[in-house]
């Protein structure tokens, strides 16, 4: 006999405790793991409103740009700062501090 879905994510949790309540003991895990899919949502978003991409380059440099943007905010920096930062040519050494 089949069990319902809410019985089998009960007994997944039951069987997984630990992992799914990590994010709530460290503070670097998040809450869920669909990061890569909200990252993409922008780009959709922007594909969906101007129909496309012109060139396979434009969408490259795009997606660095909001790959860039979203690592230095997620290192606490101001977008206007970072943008200043990589105009600036300081951007390649934030990483290696």
């Amino acid at each position: 006999m089949a069990k319902a879905d809410a019985h089998n994510l009960w007994e997944r949790f039951k069987a997984h405790e630990a992992s799914v309540l990590l994010f709530t003991k460290v503070p670097h895990v998040a809450f869920t793991n669909n990061r890569a899919e909200r990252d993409l949502r922008m780009a959709k978003v922007k594909q969906k409103v101007s129909g496309y991409f012109r060139a396979e380059d434009y969408a490259h440099a795009y997606c660095r740009i909001s790959s860039y943007l979203q690592t230095m905010a997620d290192r606490g920096y101001n977008p206007l700062i970072a943008i200043q930062m990589a105009l600036a040519g300081n951007a390649q050494t934030i990483g290696r501090e």
